[in-house]
């Protein structure tokens, strides 16, 4: 099953559980984002469990009817089974499965059932799959499916719809591959879910491009045994790029938002690549006002934190002195006019700095604007940067390239260990084709010109209107400007012409100037009648 073909059935089975929804009345209901995400988990879940079951044992992956093989299974087989495919896989018994439900569809209360069903599921995987709040409580994988109908009689057949649809076709094939492409997913899967009047989703998404890059420039040689973190990490597209290039069994994943929305999507992420080991870390809170790892210091960050956000409500909080060490550059200012721009991100830089172990490398999305800015929050946060020693590159990306936004971004990246010698700047502003994506246009990387970008930072490549190697004192020189096109050589050319060749371009510049002249004149009288003829109606 090739990638497309993957991409295509899985944006079929969105499409289908959302035609159950609507034809039961729960199109575009706030309770369909619900079902949908709950629907994939247990998906995901009950095929992941059969993936791993016919690996650990043949028979099982011989038998031409797995739920039949499985039913025959003696209970110490069962149970010796669940303990040899490790801790970190989900653990379904025989009647949990789709395919049982799907065979006893026709009984009775068969929405009890499906309800039960995953309320046992929830219980017997709660310590490796439930998403914890940040008061520590963990939330229900499942709700009652069955009780978003409101009419009792329809409850049953609404189940049996979700069921049917479900069992028409598997993602056992794609558990051995590496997801890059699977935002792709979920982007398809919120895009109802992200109008004007409904939410701030979008802000979590990050392009398959620059989280490839991001992850490429960071991981540069084999580590292991280390801690990656996301302060805002969405359905985790960057957190998943970082986890494949130093290889899921090599690090821990760790993540805070609070969206409950983007805790159920990066939970399915993790199960999907092999990372569910690290679903207890992942943290439903407000990473600024309550962080749940303020103490802890990781490996690897990467973000691409809210630009905007409205955080009014807990300002005051920030101030504290429990956060004064965090907020070392200073909190933003709230506008007297809230629809005014808000930089949160400026709080989530600074919380980023604070986080990095002493070995740290961190990869940040900031408004292009960050980079320049010369007075308040946003220099005194380039100059610690520079002035530590910790500041590697910056990649300026072209404009449009994020599909939700038309802010200009470029990404910022920090090594507590950098040479501040030799830091990159990287221009890659003019890079990209431009594409149709709904009423937008979007900007997207060729892969030659994502390696073009990669290759400069890794290589301290520097390359004409590109590229720049600079210094920390160079930086600081032009008052802490992380621009790479305020350190390009500006070149003169020089044409050898003679005395008279010259004479002669001049003479024709100097004549088609006076064309222009000339015209002008003319048309004067003729725009000056004109103006002269409107009247207010």
């Amino acid at each position: 099953m090739t990638d497309l073909t993957f991409i295509s059935k899985t944006k079929a089975l969105i499409d289908n559980l959302k035609s159950v929804c609507a034809n039961y009345g729960l199109g575009n209901d706030g309770n369909e984002f619900k079902i949908i995400t709950q629907m994939f988990l247990y998906k995901f879940m009950n095929d992941k469990f059969q993936f791993e079951a016919r690996k650990y044992n043949q028979a099982l992956a011989e038998a031409d009817n797995f739920q039949e093989a499985i039913e025959n299974m003696t209970e110490d087989e069962y149970q010796l089974m669940l303990y040899g495919i490790g801790p970190d896989v989900p653990k379904l018994y025989p009647q949990e499965m789709i395919t049982a439900l799907f065979n006893r569809q026709n009984e009775k209360e068969f929405g009890k059932l499906l309800d039960d069903t995953l309320r046992a599921i929830s219980i017997n995987n709660a310590d490796i799959f439930s998403v914890k709040s940040g008061s520590g409580s963990k939330d229900k994988m499942f709700d009652e499916v069955s009780q978003f109908i409101s009419d009792p009689s329809q409850r049953d057949a609404f189940c049996r719809a979700l069921i049917n649809k479900l069992v028409e076709f598997s993602f056992e094939h794609m558990f051995g591959e590496k997801y890059d492409f699977f935002a792709t997913i979920f982007e398809y899967l919120i895009k109802d879910y992200n109008t004007d009047s409904g939410g701030k989703y979008a802000e979590y998404y990050t392009p398959h491009a620059v989280a490839r890059i991001m992850a490429a420039i960071m991981v540069t040689e084999p580590v292991s045994g280390v801690t990656c973190y996301d302060p805002s990490a969405g359905s985790g597209t960057l957190l998943m790029n970082l986890a494949h290039a130093i290889g899921e069994q090599n690090c821990s994943i760790y993540s805070e938002d609070i969206s409950q929305k983007s805790s159920s999507m990066l939970r399915l992420n993790l199960v999907l690549n092999n990372l569910a080991h690290s679903i207890p870390h992942i943290i439903k809170t407000n990473t600024l006002s309550e962080p749940y790892y303020l103490d802890k210091k990781f490996d690897y960050i990467v973000s691409n934190p809210p630009f905007k956000l409205d955080f009014s409500d807990f300002r005051e909080k920030l101030e504290t002195k429990v956060f004064s060490q965090r907020f070392f550059a200073g909190i933003p200012k709230v506008p007297a006019n809230k629809k005014e721009s808000m930089a949160i991100y400026l709080m989530f830089i600074q919380h980023i700095m604070h986080s990095l172990s002493k070995k740290g490398k961190a990869a940040v999305v900031v408004p292009t604007g960050f980079l320049t800015a010369q007075s308040g929050i946003e220099k005194r946060i380039r100059e610690a940067m520079v002035e530590r020693g910790w500041l590697r590159g910056v990649v300026s990306m072209p404009s449009n390239i994020f599909a939700s936004t038309g802010t200009n971004v470029s990404v910022v990246f920090m090594d507590r260990q950098a040479d501040n010698e030799h830091i990159v700047l990287v221009d890659a502003s003019k890079l990209g084709d431009t594409v149709k994506d709904g009423k937008r246009e979007r900007t997207v990387l060729r892969p030659e010109e994502e390696e073009r970008i990669i290759k400069a930072m890794n290589l301290k490549k520097a390359e004409d209107d590109f590229s720049v190697v600079v210094s920390g004192a160079q930086i600081k020189e032009k008052y802490y400007s992380f621009s790479a096109g305020q350190y390009f050589e500006v070149k003169m050319e020089h044409l050898e012409i003679t005395k008279e060749q010259f004479e002669e371009r001049l003479r024709m510049h100097r004549s088609k100037l006076e064309e222009y002249f000339e015209d002008s004149s003319k048309m004067q009288p003729k725009i000056t009648n004109s103006l002269s003829r409107l009247v207010y109606v």
